[in-house]
């Protein structure tokens, strides 16, 4: 096949496409709702995947004729007669924009703003410029790391607000808890969580304690938004900002929001 014979072909196509958008434009599909039979249908067809997948999510996508859907800490695209799943981002071309990087941003936003300031360990200047959530692990290297700076992010104008994610999760095979959770269960019990937490971040495990705390519902809070390993940092309007970073970069990343 000659290189013409391809560039050709392919500007045929191009050509046939922008036709065709041009066409598929000039009627509208009427906008999706979001209804009862809506929800269900979406669980029903989800469940054809995935027995037990929690669905948390459901709104019209920026793509015609699909829902938007967040289950299970995933999301993807669904046919609206339940038949066809995308699972990717979705790229709006026009406006170069992750359409999907910003379905997410809104979602752990509004998931986040649900945890009172009493269930976090708040590591904040008087003052602060802006806020983060970090799901954390005492027993992370990367979390331990982290840690050392806390006295920098502050200085930087960073309050660090710390929730629980325990990497080994809540309960092992046996249904035991596990060593981490318990530590870190132990460390939302302490009379004075702030030092409990810094002492086991530098490994120096608490006194055991126990009583009634949020370590495991923060564990499935953090599987619901997607996460997948600590430290994980969420800025104020719920973008995720990496694991590990410094002072400097954490700074550099939240202005670029602004």
């Amino acid at each position: 096949m000659s290189k013409k014979w391809l560039l050709a072909t392919c500007a045929g196509l191009m050509v046939a496409s922008v036709m065709a958008m041009g066409a598929a434009s000039a009627v509208e599909p009427a906008p999706l709702k979001v209804t009862p039979a809506v929800n269900t249908m979406v669980r029903n067809a989800l469940k054809t995947l995935a027995p037990g997948v929690q669905v948390d999510a459901v709104e019209p996508a920026a793509l015609p004729g699909f829902y938007q859907v967040i289950a299970s800490g995933q999301l993807m695209y669904l046919s609206s007669d339940g038949r066809y799943l995308l699972n990717g981002d979705l790229i709006d071309l026009a406006q170069k924009k992750n359409v999907s990087n910003a379905a997410w941003a809104r979602f752990r936003k509004a998931e986040l703003a649900k945890v009172p300031a009493s269930q976090r360990i708040v590591f904040a200047p008087a003052h602060p410029k802006y806020t983060v959530t970090v799901f954390t692990d005492v027993n992370c290297g990367y979390c331990r790391a982290l840690h050392e700076h806390i006295a920098a992010f502050n200085k930087a104008g960073i309050a660090v607000e710390y929730l629980a994610w325990p990497r080994e999760g809540v309960a092992s095979t046996s249904g035991k808890p596990t060593a981490t959770y318990s530590e870190m269960s132990s460390i939302w019990c302490a009379a004075d969580r702030k030092a409990a937490f810094s002492a086991a971040i530098a490994g120096k495990a608490p006194p055991a304690a126990t009583c009634t705390n949020p370590v495991a519902d923060q564990f499935d809070l953090g599987m619901k938004l997607g996460v997948s390993g600590t430290p994980t940092i969420v800025a104020p309007d719920g973008r995720t900002l990496g694991g590990y970073v410094t002072p400097a970069q954490l700074l550099v990343a939240l202005q670029q929001g602004d």
